[in-house]
């Protein structure tokens, strides 16, 4: 896959224990951003953090949380950005969406000079 210079970054703010279809949210996320043929995906676990509640959730030993904070982040462009944002809204009951627009500087498969990104 040969990516443009500009692309975009959409990230996901959910809890730990969010769930979709019987899975972590996050894995859902992640398994539809795949089957829609997104370019890149991580998944990003939180030490500590809060949102639209303001209650905090930490890993800290005395006040450990069963609902740890993770970020996902998408990269692709603008357009595949925007359309798979709908899916997600979909079953995101709390949380945040950001999106951004990022310069792509590489994109690479260990096994292919194919896979770069445009100069």
């Amino acid at each position: 896959m040969i990516l443009p210079k500009q692309g975009h970054l959409l990230r996901i703010f959910i809890g730990e224990s969010d769930r979709h279809d019987g899975m972590p949210l996050y894995e859902w996320i992640i398994e539809e951003a795949r089957r829609f043929g997104l370019a890149g995906a991580t998944v990003l676990r939180g030490l500590q953090g809060f949102g639209a509640h303001s209650r905090v959730h930490t890993a800290r030993v005395l006040r450990l949380s069963t609902d740890l904070p993770i970020v996902v982040e998408l990269v692709d462009t603008q357009e595949k950005i925007e359309a798979f944002l709908p899916i997600v809204d979909a079953v995101v009951e709390e949380g945040l969406a950001t999106v951004e627009k990022v310069e792509i500087r590489w994109y690479r498969h260990g096994c292919s000079n194919q896979a770069r990104s445009e100069p």
